[in-house]
């Protein structure tokens, strides 16, 4: 029997998604996360599960290794070969200060260290013309210098290599003659957009985490190999899709948000099936809360992402394509601390999966969302992973009583507050994605997932007046069962600077056309069938005079008929109206044209929910006090989900437990079970 497997390495859990091929029967499983080395806890949980590896026709992965490597700056010793006058690119950055007033902001600290980066002579002008040919004698000294210092990868970032790569594929020749031992990045490979410290920079980070991506990639490869997993395994993209493991090696920067667009896909899977085109995805796990804004049923791309940027950190710039997924350290680990001024904060620092929170009794000592969780009764301490852990509430009031304390609370008051401000953490990030995006967060639904979720979506929800809830099944698995849902992808992007206007029709579609046979090229190299192949076109349109752009989607009928060209006008007026609050009668220019290479992978069917074995009373698992803000607490009814029935109406406050996941209906809201299995978390109507 052929088996497809999706795992997910969390902060804190690693989840196993199987499904059976023959009878679309789902099993899941959860283990620690082993941070020592992620593969082991890939292993074990395959071998938990009980799954034979040699039935698995299909391994997707959605791995931390990359943005660990990046956050803990742990990746290799990296040079930089560049321009001549332009090796400082990465250090002047941008003159854009976040933290306009703070006298003692301080850039971002370059990836690479001055004495690492190497000017050569050379120069193309932004057409791809050579205005200086490349002084392969400066290639030269700088491998030999790279090469005395140890260094373990190289970045190439030549000006306007994205016009014309001649020089830094040379340059790639030159060092693999002379010091093969040694990574190498091209920046055209990666990106051939332009805005030359975001393309240094991109560069740089590829081959910074380069080494360790491809160990852990080949030796995980490996591992299944030993096992007798030997069918295709699959990395999954931050652009929401996915690429063979050769291909992750090569530029593994495109797996910096592996793990949470599995979520934003399942989201929008959901979504889709109940019929709903705008949601919010909101994926609170161990470590952080991650939410994306879906808008009729299509995910959001950005190509500007920044790595640990904040309102007063400026962060590092990735020119990838990456789902549009605001992140705050809001997990179920995340610790609450009281600074030097006295107030309480809840995060960024997570106690993670070693020792996780003092409930775990595994060492922790420090108070945690999921310690306040089980003080005021939203979680059980003897049904957690479905009694497979038993959490101690003695251990957990220890730990809250240092908050308590502190401000002279009784330790359920100083639970509820770290609960209440983790959700004010996390109310901001829901709406950074929508209302400073220009969308009104009462016109979505709230899709919640992750193993802390459901814990917390009805709260935020109701702070938001979104119109409800959905909680899928399995919920604390669900990135991994997104990443079953995932179709293959490949973003290609080229900046070319022209007007925009029907008589340059001919040049847009020529363009268009380069782009997607190069995209077809790829799905060739990778041997996936064409005829499962298909494209999307975009365009990145700016007013002319305009810095920034618009994404703006183009229909083939616009391309093959100029007397339609005027709806591609149009909808970029209506896009940048939404994003800026005004349009403009200037003429319109082309930046970049963008072509999204899909590739159709088989998928689980989204079943009904059977009622055979379900019902209301033998869900019902009793009562028990469960302490809600504003009402206090109150006696609320306990129900295991997977026998409640579908269309099963329960009213609030209630608990819906499962092994991987606890929901909260709060008083004044209701339930219902939809015949997909998904609970829906509406207010009542007064």
């Amino acid at each position: 029997m052929a088996k497809r497997v999706a795992i997910d390495i969390g902060g804190t859990f690693t989840d196993f998604v199987g499904l059976d091929e023959a009878t679309g029967e789902v099993s899941l499983e959860k283990a620690l996360t082993t941070p020592v080395n992620f593969a082991e806890g890939v292993i074990h949980t395959i071998r938990k599960s009980g799954v034979d590896p040699r039935e698995i026709r299909q391994f997707v992965h959605g791995t931390t290794v990359v943005i660990n490597a990046l956050t803990e700056r742990k990746g290799a010793k990296t040079a930089l070969i560049t321009t001549q006058g332009f090796r400082d690119v990465l250090e002047i950055q941008r003159a854009n200060r976040t933290d306009m007033y703070n006298l003692f902001y301080q850039k971002p600290k370059p990836f690479v260290p001055r004495r690492f980066r190497f000017e050569v002579r050379e120069r193309l002008d932004y057409k791809g013309e050579v205005l200086q040919p490349l002084t392969e004698e400066d290639v030269v000294v700088a491998v030999e210098a790279c090469k005395r210092a140890g260094v373990e990868a190289i970045g190439v970032c030549y000006i306007h290599a994205y016009s014309n790569h001649a020089h830094e594929q040379r340059t790639r020749e030159i060092i693999e003659e002379l010091y093969p031992e040694a990574s190498v990045t091209l920046s055209h490979e990666i990106t051939q957009e332009w805005r030359e410290y975001e393309r240094t920079n991109t560069t740089v980070l590829n081959a910074y985490v380069q080494p360790a991506a491809e160990l852990y990639l080949s030796t995980l490869d490996e591992e299944l190999s030993k096992m007798g997993a030997s069918g295709t395994k699959y990395a999954m993209q931050s652009n929401g899709g996915t690429t063979t493991f050769a291909q992750a090696q090569r530029v593994p920067i495109h797996l910096v948000e592996s793990g949470p667009v599995g979520g934003v896909i399942g989201a929008s899977v959901v979504a889709e099936a109940v019929g709903e085109k705008n949601v919010i995805s909101f994926d609170m796990g161990g470590t952080t809360a991650k939410v994306s804004l879906i808008d009729q049923g299509r995910l959001k791309i950005n190509t500007d992402y920044y790595l640990e940027k904040t309102s007063i950190w400026a962060g590092y710039p990735v020119k990838i394509a990456v789902l549009d997924i605001a992140e705050v350290g809001a997990g179920g680990g995340s610790i609450a601390w009281i600074d030097q001024g006295g107030a309480l904060n809840v995060g960024p620092r997570s106690s993670g999966a070693d020792p996780g929170p003092a409930c775990y009794n595994l060492g922790g000592t420090e108070p945690t969302v999921t310690d306040a969780n089980l003080l005021t009764g939203r979680l059980s301490p003897d049904y957690f992973l479905g009694g497979q852990m038993k959490l101690s509430v003695d251990r957990a009031e220890r730990a809250v009583r240092k908050i308590a304390e502190a401000f002279e609370l009784p330790i359920l008051e100083a639970a509820l507050g770290i609960i209440r401000l983790a959700n004010a953490n996390m109310q901001a990030a829901l709406e950074r994605v929508s209302i400073e995006r220009g969308y009104d967060p009462r016109e979505f639904a709230l899709v919640a997932s992750g193993g802390a979720g459901a814990l917390h979506g009805a709260t935020l929800a109701r702070d938001l007046h979104m119109r409800k809830v959905i909680v899928p099944r399995a919920p604390g698995h669900f990135s991994a069962w997104g990443m079953l849902m995932t179709n293959l992808r490949h973003d290609f992007i080229r900046t070319r600077l022209m007007p925009c206007n029907p008589s340059t029709l001919p040049e847009i579609a020529a363009a268009f056309s380069e782009l997607e046979e190069e995209a077809r090229g790829t799905f060739r190299q990778e041997s996936f069938p064409l005829d499962r192949v298909w494209v999307e076109r975009f365009l990145d349109l700016r007013y002319k005079g305009q810095e920034h752009t618009v994404r703006t989607p183009v229909h083939e009928d616009v391309l093959e008929n100029k007397h339609q060209f005027g709806r591609l006008i149009e909808k970029f007026h209506e896009l940048h109206e939404q994003a800026y609050s005004f349009r403009q009668d200037d003429p319109v220019e082309i930046v970049n044209f963008h072509v999204v290479g899909w590739g159709e992978v088989d998928k689980p069917a989204f079943k009904p929910l059977e009622e055979e074995g379900r019902s209301l009373d033998r869900a019902s698992k009793g009562e028990r006090p469960v302490h809600f803000q504003d009402v206090g607490t109150v006696d609320s009814k306990v129900y295991e989900r997977n026998l409640l029935p579908p269309h099963v109406v329960i009213d609030g406050p209630a608990v819906v437990e499962e092994p991987a996941c606890t929901t909260i209906v709060c008083p004044g809201q209701q339930v219902t079970v939809d015949r997909f299995g998904n609970l829906v978390i509406t207010e009542v109507s007064k």
